[in-house]
């Protein structure tokens, strides 16, 4: 029987390699964030520095250890055999839960899964002992300290995002967006500030548990912080003050890069109990139990109570595993993109749609401010808004420029460490995702990332991740809770199952990504690719590529509904929404080829504008055949009848046809006959489509149809011909798109 527990704290151990690797690969975001998206220094360096930050984090980690032995729940009141089952639970839910969140760009926080699933699991299995022997769950939970972890979790959400949205205000109107002037007589102060912060932060909470805790500087910094603060204060401003008279060192990248490592480094030292605490509280408990020689299911567990040095050949093992993954992984990049793409300074492609919610804050705002405005002086108003003007910049410098600039990365860094240091000395297991991630959202907004055209966009994808959050905390908790019940009624057959599940899910999760990636490339900015000199090609490439989906569409919706196969009329709806998708992404595009487009050929703009809006109406039109025919389908309702498949099919042969040959045509640069014999066939169409259409017709007035199926088969012809009638048009303006290239070059 000791056995089976010394190969479960195994297994305990072999999920905490793949949750470092998951975690990591979610809490990346912490501190990446300010120093990649403001481009501080090259990708390498952030890279080393974030590496030595993470390994000097791991060193000093062990004080929030004890948050997986006792923060949570009441070890008294548990046996070893159910303790075992609730780290159990825990790991292969974290995994699982982490994961998922990863691969999709989310970034969510370590903390909160640990203590929600904790508490689940533990809830889990009061549950069962309170069936069995009564009781209450209050006797088995350490409430009040898990009601001070969450409310301090919550609080610091809307905290961190009211600091660093008044911090940035106050910081942003000293600089303003011209920091060149205010630089040479504030970048000295703000600098040595900042850095002050950042160095007190690093010796009063970083170095507090590692090897330096004894060092004369670090006691300096625990006892005598506003002295500590002030005289770092001091000496950085001069420090700074010096480079920057006599150097061209921008000493906002030296803020930018200390403010990753520190962060770095309380990424480490804060969320290493999410991943390896409860492995360890797991081998210390095998430990205790296996030297007692009690029963598993009668040996009290009031030692995890107790405060448990842990070996530093741990924390170096997991600092390593971690700055591994900090390297190699895809998915931390992914994560991280979420928030430099939410937080950016310029316009772009908006992941994020728009939402009620969303419209509903935006509106509020501007209302608000317009209040604000017929109240205070328009001078007052008109001099404050002139800090905030940015500075224009020719469309190869906005290219080229950062997501957002140091000035705003250094107060994302230093706010957040502030947050983290007061949190952490009141030994909260503070999540820094949440701090990190709202800090930004809260500098952007004074920054006016988000104007009145991206706004709504910006807030729906807070409002995403916000939700994901509380969407973490409920999974969380209900998983564990299921998972530690199955583990305790399943036995050795549960473990390796759910172990098996962690791992399918894992695997899986990394070719959805993998999938993702490939599509992402597919979106990539058509000016990196466009120049002057090709325009015209890569706009004809580009539109030939997106038409070739169409056939596709066709085939795979009417295959699902001659056959009634929903997975066919669900691929089918898939296509169509990324032709959709890519569709709307061109449209934006338009704008940005206008600007590449010499001035002589400025006129030639209208044509593609039209023939970008026809593309639009096609994919509305396939996107409405094919999510009809899904609904049909997955409402179960009536198929049709073989008679009408067949006229169907005979109208989607054509249709498919027509739509082949024209973009041949188009691809090929080929009208001149081919564009009046396509104008001939499309009449051929239509008036095969009204033929159709009349027979339809006749079925409903005799009563051989239903409505249901009437009305699906009358608004798939009439789709059909939308696809002849705007293809045409696509053919006709692509013509004068080209044509007028030419024509301007024999000018």
């Amino acid at each position: 029987m000791e056995n089976i527990y010394l190969i479960f704290v195994v297994v305990l151990f072999a999920l905490a390699i793949s949750n470092l690797v998951v975690g990591v690969s979610n809490d990346a975001v912490n501190f990446l964030v300010s120093a990649l998206g403001s481009r501080s220094a090259p990708f390498w360096v952030i890279m080393i520095v974030s590496s030595f930050g993470i390994l000097a984090g791991a060193l000093s980690s062990d004080g929030m250890m004890e948050v997986a032995r006792k923060g949570i729940f009441n070890p008294e009141m548990y046996v070893f055999s159910e303790i075992i089952l609730i780290f159990l639970a825990v790991m292969i839910t974290n995994i699982i839960l982490l994961d998922l969140f990863n691969t999709f760009g989310f970034p969510t926080s370590t903390t909160v899964s640990l203590v929600f699933e904790l508490l689940g699991a533990a809830v889990g299995i009061a549950t069962i002992k309170i069936i069995n022997d009564g009781g209450l769950v209050a006797d088995y939970i350490n409430s009040s300290q898990a009601i001070t972890i969450i409310g301090g979790i919550l609080l610091s959400v809307v905290f961190a995002f009211s600091a660093g949205a008044l911090i940035q205000y106050i910081i942003r109107f000293i600089f303003s967006f011209n920091t060149k002037k205010t630089y040479k007589y504030f970048g000295a102060l703000w600098g040595g500030l900042a850095l002050a912060i950042i160095t007190f932060f690093l010796f009063s909470k970083g170095f507090k548990h590692s090897f330096a805790k004894d060092w004369g500087i670090v006691q300096w910094a625990i006892e005598q912080p506003i002295i500590f603060v002030f005289y770092c204060f001091v000496v950085w401003t001069i420090v700074f003050q010096i480079l920057i008279f006599f150097t061209k060192i921008n000493i906002l990248r030296i803020v930018v890069l200390a403010g990753t490592f520190a962060l770095a480094m309380a990424f480490a030292g804060n969320d290493l109990v999410n991943f390896i605490g409860v492995p360890l509280a797991g081998f210390s408990s095998w430990d205790f139990w296996s030297n007692s020689g009690i029963a598993a299911n009668e040996f009290k567990m009031d030692a995890l109570s107790e405060k448990v040095n842990i070996s530093s050949i741990f924390l170096i093992a997991a600092g390593g595993i971690m700055v591994g993954t900090l390297w190699l992984s895809k998915k931390a990049r992914n994560v991280t993109e979420t928030s430099i793409n939410l937080s950016r300074q310029s316009e772009g492609y908006e992941r994020f749609g728009s939402s009620p919610v969303a419209r509903s804050v935006v509106r509020a705002f501007v209302n608000t401010l317009n209040v604000f405005g017929a109240i205070v002086p328009k001078s007052i108003v008109q001099k404050a808004e002139k800090r905030f003007d940015k500075p224009k910049l020719t469309r190869k410098e906005a290219k080229e420029a950062p997501a957002f600039d140091l000035l705003r990365a250094s107060v994302n860094l230093v706010v957040a460490s502030i947050i983290i240091t007061i949190a952490t000395s009141y030994k909260l297991p503070l999540s820094t995702t949440y701090v990190t991630f709202m800090v930004a959202m809260g500098t952007s907004l004074s920054d006016r990332a988000w104007g009145r055209d991206s706004a709504v966009y910006r807030v729906t994808g807070v409002i995403s991740v916000i939700g994901g959050w509380f969407i973490t905390a409920f999974v969380a908790f209900t998983a564990a809770f299921i998972i530690v019940a199955i583990l305790y009624f399943g036995g050795m057959i549960a473990v390796i199952s759910l172990v098996a599940l962690a791992v399918f899910v894992f695997l899986k999760t990394k070719i959805i990504h993998k999938k993702r990636e490939d599509k992402k490339e597919e979106f990539k900015d058509i000016e990196d690719e466009i120049t002057n000199n090709n325009v015209f090609e890569k706009c004809t490439e580009s539109l030939t590529t997106e038409l070739n989906i169409l056939p596709q569409i066709l085939d795979y919706s009417l295959k699902g509904l001659k056959n009634e196969d929903r997975k066919s009329a669900k691929k089918a709806k898939k296509l169509s929404e990324e032709f959709r998708e890519k569709s709307k992404k061109m449209k934006y595009d338009v704008y940005k080829i206008i600007q590449i487009l010499q001035q002589n050929f400025i006129h030639s703009a209208q044509y593609y504008i039209r023939e970008i809006d026809y593309l639009r109406e096609t994919s509305n039109a396939a996107d409405f055949i094919a999510l009809r025919i899904y609904e049909h389908i997955d409402n179960n309702h009536e198929g049709l009848s073989e008679k009408q498949i067949e006229e169907l099919e005979l109208i989607k042969n054509l249709v498919k046809e027509y739509i082949i040959t024209i973009n041949g045509i188009i691809k090929n640069n080929k009208y001149n006959d081919n564009y009046y014999t396509q104008k001939d066939e499309k009449k051929v169409l239509l008036t095969k489509i009204e033929e159709i259409k009349t027979i339809q017709l006749r079925r409903v007035k005799t009563g051989e149809v239903s409505t249901m199926n009437s009305v699906l088969y009358l608004n798939i012809l009439a789709e059909y011909k939308n696809l002849v009638l705007f293809f045409i048009r696509i053919m006709k303006s692509q013509k004068k798109f080209i044509r007028s290239k030419e024509k301007w070059k024999t000018i």
